[in-house]
């Protein structure tokens, strides 16, 4: 009877090791969520990548636009700058324009007003060197309110109404700018009568 009872207790011991395989089933999918955890990470990794790119591009156009308006305003402080300095030399060479005419007129010795001239022809080329040139009027031309500046008008049998009688003193312009106007006398048509009398 104990042999029996033994050979039992012996038979059920084999039982054991198939509960084993339960266990390791079990165990298998605790990587999966090891895996799942990762993807939020990458996603997080790759929107700040994206983050950071778009930084970089904003920071780029700021800086490129900077660079843009620096250059703008020292290009503007430059013209300024010409535009003041060369405003103050005009008087200058209108007076030597003056002084050869005048120089002229009172038949003073060449070499005097050879002198006159290389000076003046210095300034002049001086001027043109930073932009600043002379606008061009013609008697007879017609009036241009935008670059004239009419003193007088007087009556013309030569000229028609509002053409340009005398140029007064001379306008000059720095690249498109008008620095100065041309001051001129204008026609104001034949004089009252004279067709009549004609």
């Amino acid at each position: 009877m104990n042999k029996k009872t033994t050979d039992s207790t012996d038979a059920s011991e084999p039982l054991e090791p198939q509960d084993a395989p339960a266990d390791a089933d079990a165990s298998a999918p605790q990587h999966e969520p090891e895996e799942t955890a990762g993807d939020p990470a990458a996603a997080e990794a790759s929107r700040e990548i994206d983050s950071l790119k778009d930084r970089l591009l904003r920071l780029q156009a700021d800086f490129d636009n900077f660079r843009k308006r620096t250059l703008r305003e020292r290009d503007q402080l430059y013209r300024m700058a010409n535009e003041d300095l060369l405003g103050e030399l005009i008087p200058v060479i209108d007076h030597f324009e003056l002084g050869l005419k005048t120089a002229a007129e009172h038949e003073t010795d060449e070499a005097v007003q050879k002198g006159f001239r290389i000076v003046l022809d210095q300034l002049n080329s001086a001027a043109r060197k930073f932009g600043l040139e002379p606008v061009d009027v013609e008697e007879g031309g017609a009036f241009d309110p935008h670059q004239h500046e009419a003193l007088s008008h007087i009556p013309s049998d030569q000229y028609e109404a509002d053409a340009i009688v005398a140029v007064v003193r001379r306008g000059y312009k720095l690249g498109d700018k008008l620095v100065r106007p041309c001051q001129v006398v204008v026609s104001s048509g034949p004089a009252a009568g004279s067709g009549g009398e004609s």
